[in-house]
């Protein structure tokens, strides 16, 4: 088996290990990257066939991806197959776990919204009793925030909510349109903040590792990608404890092969990384590996029509536009059943009307279709999922992949927490929109399985404590001082955040200290 030493092993290529790479050849440490995938050939990969060319008129083989509910034929060959990588739970506990392999991961495919977690989140057992408080607050990471958000280029607003925290924007002053505006003011009078969306605008048109941070650790020449190596283990030296490197298996040919390196940094995806470190036996000495699964809740909404935009009457500048609205719950108030909170996406269209709101079929469908066309309010849940001990992963050594490599079980389910939580939104959103004005077609209390959101969190959480959890406040594992674990697997709680902006800021935190440490000796 052929044998390499290098500085820094970073396993993965998304957000968090694209980040890695940026900050630590900037450095001047040289970094070999390992990614489960191949290169991305966006000319190849981005044709576009008519539907009928397709075997499958568009909706994909049955049985390829069935937890997958963004799949279709168009783009199914991004997402990992679960015939090649399957994965169990149990029939009536569902879990939706999106996976992709390919170099830059799910970066090129992420959504963009970019918030700030707040001190309701660092410091939630403060707040509430829950769980326990991260080991750093809001104040610590807020210059690291700040660099992220220049990288992505983050637009928004600036609001003065502590628990929504001000960032480095490039600032939207846009105008809302008048329907939104309407629903502003229904929620000023609710006590609801109403307000401009965040998300990351990139560069050309991608807000992706592919093109934000991985170009930047190639230019300095320090960078080796080693596409479709897929790391079935990380390696202990047994004389000094610490961890030498990885074994790993070429993707088409199973060839085995080992890589040596002073230093790991994880950054394979929360579950795909405690999978590896329950794979090697490592940084469990707490017990809390694998443990405390979270994510948020997606689903549960409320569909509406802007009745003077119906028939195509709209006037000028009555529709369009989005907002966010942050958190509202449980920040001066307590709510009466649930604790935590949730934010909510809105949106307000002057297109096409959901069809599946409008109870008819056929030649009426249509006409009703044409006729609410351009009228479309909806508003969709972000809700904090509690992360507790029993919602956990463990390997299934009798069903391994199409490398033979052993498989998850995943052992996780949503609380009345949760489902008092969503009845709370859609009860809340549902007045502001008649208050608005607003016919409601559809309130759906019903929210998607764990792992919808994929924002899969928290099973390999930080701690002071080593007794508490895998890694210390700077991403360093308790037990292997040479690893170093970079993606969502070390948050202590989900929070309402799509979590990528803070991934990207605890990765850039945790290797700018690794960098001193190398250089100090100490790692």
């Amino acid at each position: 088996m052929a044998q390499k030493k290098v500085d820094v092993l970073i396993i993965g290529s998304g957000h968090t290990g694209g980040m890695a790479a940026k900050i630590l050849t900037g450095k001047g440490i040289s970094c070999t990257m390992l990614d489960a995938g191949p290169m991305l050939n966006f000319e190849k990969y981005r044709e576009m066939k008519p539907v009928n060319e397709l075997p499958f008129r568009g909706f994909d083989a049955p049985g390829r991806l069935p937890h997958v509910f963004q799949a279709n034929e168009f783009n199914a060959n991004q997402w990992v197959d679960e015939k090649v990588v399957p994965y169990y739970h149990p029939p009536e506990a569902p879990y939706n776990w999106v996976r992709v392999r390919s170099v830059g991961g799910r970066s090129p495919f992420w959504a963009r919204q970019s918030f700030r977690l707040s001190d309701y989140e660092f410091k939630c057992k403060d707040h509430d009793g829950f769980g326990e408080n991260w080991p750093i607050s809001l104040e610590e990471i807020a210059p690291f925030y700040s660099r992220v958000e220049e990288i992505f280029r983050v637009t928004g607003h600036k609001d003065g909510l502590p628990q929504y925290p001000d960032g480095n924007f490039v600032e939207d002053n846009s105008p809302w349109s008048g329907a939104m505006q309407r629903f502003v003011n229904a929620g000023q009078k609710l006590g609801v903040p109403v307000t401009k969306p965040r998300s990351s605008l990139g560069k050309d048109g991608l807000a992706s590792s592919l093109n934000l941070l991985i170009p930047d650790a190639v230019a300095t020449g320090k960078l080796t990608t080693i596409p479709n190596a897929i790391v079935r283990q990380i390696t202990v030296d047994k004389n000094t404890g610490l961890a030498d490197g990885a074994i790993f298996i070429d993707r088409h040919s199973h060839r085995e092969m080992v890589i040596k390196a002073r230093v790991i940094v994880l950054a394979a995806g929360c579950l795909e990384s405690t999978r590896l470190l329950l794979l090697s036996d490592m940084c469990n000495s707490s017990g809390a590996l694998g443990h405390y699964l979270s994510d948020q809740i997606y689903g549960a909404g409320i569909i509406c029509s802007v009745p003077e935009a119906r028939d195509g009457k709209a006037a000028p500048h009555l529709m369009g536009g989005g907002a966010l609205i942050p958190r509202f719950r449980n920040i001066k108030t307590k709510a009466a059943d649930f604790i935590r909170g949730y934010a909510v996406n809105v949106s307000c269209s002057n297109g096409p009307f959901e069809a599946r709101a409008l109870p008819f079929y056929g030649k009426e469908l249509e006409q009703k279709l044409q006729s609410y066309n351009g009228s479309g309010f909806a508003t969709n849940i972000m809700g904090e999922a509690l992360g507790h001990y029993e919602n956990h992963v463990t390997l299934n050594k009798q069903v391994v992949d199409a490398w033979g490599i052993p498989t998850l079980n995943i052992y996780t389910k949503y609380t009345s927490n949760e489902t008092n939580m969503a009845k709370d939104y859609v009860d809340t959103m549902a007045a502001m929109a008649e208050a608005a004005g607003f016919d409601i077609l559809v309130k759906n209390y019903e929210f998607n399985p764990p792992g919808y959101s994929i924002h899969e969190q928290g099973t390999a959480r930080m701690s002071d404590d080593p007794k508490e959890g895998v890694v210390n406040k700077w991403n360093q594992s308790h037990d292997t001082k040479n690893l170093f674990v970079v993606d969502a697997s070390v948050f202590v709680s989900a929070g309402w955040q799509n979590p990528t902006i803070t991934m990207c800021t605890l990765s850039m935190r945790a290797c700018e200290y690794l960098a001193e440490e190398m250089r100090k000796g100490n790692v």
